[in-house]
């Protein structure tokens, strides 16, 4: 069944499971997941009585996100710092501070793909590597095992992509 406002309506039922009621078919929390990823508007209420619970099960969505392991978004600097602030005199700007944030990195994240992507920084971790060790060598006295001076055209095309990079990381912090 769904709402003439195009949301879906998820019910929890007092056993933990939740229902679709547009596909009339019980779901999981990986589908709800899923479901933020394709930007399918939902609400969740309790069965019983009818409250809205839809912030308790996204925040139970992130608490499983983060516990799978492997990588996680939430620093835990970052989760001590949003403790503190409830009951803080602060709480109820960080709401609309938060989805503010949010909303310009999603407007970004072209910009921020682009940043990240490609081999620019291989390609300069590597030259920095290379440029650290040449220095390395030169102060231990260390013989170079490859007689390489990096020539002009070299040195142009290092600062060259130094500077595209600097201006990808201008554009990104207007």
């Amino acid at each position: 069944m769904v709402k003439s406002s195009g949301k879906v309506t998820i019910k929890k039922y007092a056993n933990r499971r939740l229902y679709d009621t547009e596909s009339s078919t019980y779901i999981t929390l990986d589908r709800l997941a899923q479901m933020v990823r394709e930007g399918r508007e939902f609400e969740v209420v309790d069965a019983k009585t009818g409250d809205d619970i839809t912030r308790q099960v996204l925040t139970q969505i992130i608490v499983d996100e983060e516990a799978r392991g492997g990588t996680t978004m939430l620093p835990i600097n970052f989760l001590k710092q949003l403790i503190g602030l409830y009951g803080n005199s602060m709480q109820n700007f960080v709401p609309s501070y938060l989805e503010a944030a949010m909303d310009a990195f999603q407007r970004n994240q072209s910009a921020v793909k682009d940043a990240f992507s490609g081999n620019v920084f291989a390609d300069l971790a590597k030259r920095n590597m290379a440029m650290f060790e040449d220095a390395s060598r030169a102060f231990s006295g260390k013989p170079k095992t490859e007689t390489h001076k990096p020539t002009h055209d070299e040195v142009d095309q290092l600062k060259a992509e130094l500077a595209a990079l600097q201006a990808k990381v201008d554009r990104l912090s207007r």
